[in-house]
């Protein structure tokens, strides 16, 4: 979609606006659709809500992808109103990742779906010919009612994002939208695009493109495994911020490429902070997130941890003007493993909205800090600114083998954030060496096997394809 300037618009700004647009579209792989009426959703309990009213008006279809569905009173109570929409004569798809599910619900639970005419798949199911392809995982949330009302998030459908009041547990931290409008089009069409890569495609044809209901202008990004759209759209925003970029992320591992250009904005005077869980549900990937912290906070980037049960938002906010929400987080197995979907929203009435909503969590988080330094008075900057799994694991496993095979190759310098990698993949190489010397066969029984299964799944594949 070509962006039109007015008349009265400087030639100059015109051209780099043309460029910036380009250039977002190009780095995203997606096109920029105006029209829509955009809701913000905070926290599962909006989400639920909105979700659930949206199922009960549907008429025609409902398409819900998401990475973990539970057996838990949220779960049944989202299996049974698909069970009514679908007896009531609605078409209803529903794909959930098998990784996510798996622990939270069994083969039963899935049970009532199917006798009520739903079919359900699950992605990537554990496959003998392929040992390694549980690494990208389809961590999509995204829900289609008749073609016509979409949702994009970072919640799942799972109790836990509602806390637990009797145990003194808060609800987890999370953000969503609801989109009205041509966009609905663009999450659908990622929904098709999953459900036909693991069988037949959907029986019954999309509805005709939403028409135009309000002005936002924001784009659907639905990566695959290897795309790399969202680290080109981050990395972009980073470099194109001028006063302010706001960012949450429940599993930030940061890379040295993406870490440069942060600090980079922040050198320029960008006005840089991160919003990160205090207390992470995986402590693994909580650990490798703070030992990339100190390189941020020499560069002047504010680093906030959240003090409530976990924070799990996904978005980011720049300038003002430029907003991102969805389920991609900022860490190598998000960028390059997974299946994800987020919205890039170019709106100054939403971006303002993601702003007020960023201080208020920041109201319940605690910065931290170099030793000797203090903090910028918050309200100052806030003025200032104004104006202007298995994927989190490999996520992990990608960032300690980068490390570690650059400082055995003496490939570069390492960073601040990657010695602390280090220690950590230091100390695991000695236990295990440890645990080598002292019970050999605990190493070398499951190694024989993993071998034994990845020689015969290559040796299936050579097969098949002589017979092709």
């Amino acid at each position: 979609m070509r962006v039109l300037d007015s008349p009265s618009t400087p030639q100059p700004f015109a051209s780099l606006r043309l460029l910036a647009g380009q250039a977002l579209s190009r780095a995203a792989g997606a096109p920029l659709v105006s029209g829509n009426r955009v809701q913000l959703l905070i926290d599962g309990a909006a989400h639920f809500r909105a979700w659930a009213e949206l199922i009960e008006s549907a008429r025609r279809y409902v398409l819900l992808e998401n990475y973990i569905i539970a057996d838990d009173a949220v779960g049944r109570r989202f299996r049974d109103l698909l069970c009514e929409r679908a007896r009531a004569g609605v078409q209803v798809a529903l794909i959930h990742d098998w990784f996510g599910t798996f622990g939270n619900a069994s083969r039963a639970f899935f049970a009532p779906l199917r006798a009520a005419g739903i079919e359900v798949r699950a992605f990537n199911r554990p496959r003998v010919e392929s040992p390694l392809g549980w690494v990208g995982r389809d961590h999509r949330k995204l829900l289609v009612v008749d073609g016509e009302l979409g949702s994009i998030s970072g919640v799942c459908i799972a109790a836990k994002w509602l806390g637990d009041a009797a145990r003194g547990v808060a609800p987890w931290r999370d953000s969503g939208v609801l989109i009205a409008g041509p966009a609905v089009a663009d999450i659908e069409a990622a929904f098709r695009d999953s459900w036909s890569g693991s069988g037949a495609p959907l029986p019954f044809a999309a509805a005709p493109t939403p028409a135009v209901c309000g002005e936002v202008a924001l784009r659907v990004i639905a990566t695959l495994p290897a795309h790399g759209a969202m680290y080109r759209l981050d990395s972009l925003i980073a470099a194109m911020a001028n006063h302010s970029l706001w960012i949450s992320d429940a599993y930030f591992v940061g890379i040295p490429t993406y870490v440069r250009g942060l600090a980079a904005a922040a050198a320029d005077g960008v006005d840089v902070r991160l919003l990160v869980p205090g207390s992470n549900n995986l402590p693994a990937v909580g650990a490798l997130s703070r030992a990339g912290y100190r390189p941020l906070l020499e560069a002047g980037i504010r680093v906030f941890e959240w003090n409530g049960s976990m924070m799990h938002a996904k978005t980011a906010v720049a300038d003002g003007r430029w907003a991102r929400v969805g389920s991609s987080n900022l860490n190598l197995s998000s960028w390059l493993a997974n299946c994800e979907i987020d919205a890039a929203i170019e709106d100054t009435g939403f971006a303002g909205q993601m702003q007020e909503q960023f201080l208020r969590d920041l109201d319940n988080a605690t910065e931290l800090l170099l030793q000797g330094r203090r903090p910028r008075p918050q309200a100052l900057v806030a003025r200032n600114s104004r104006s202007g799994s298995s994927s989190r694991a490999a996520a992990s496993a990608l960032r300690l083998a980068n490390t570690v095979g650059a400082a055995i190759a003496n490939r570069r310098v390492l960073g601040d954030s990657e010695r602390g990698v280090l220690t950590v993949a230091g100390g695991s190489l000695v236990a295990l060496g440890g645990l080598g010397f002292w019970a050999p066969q605990l190493l070398a029984w499951p190694f024989a096997a993993f071998s034994t299964w990845l020689g015969l799944s290559l040796l299936w594949r050579r097969l098949r394809r002589s017979r092709t």
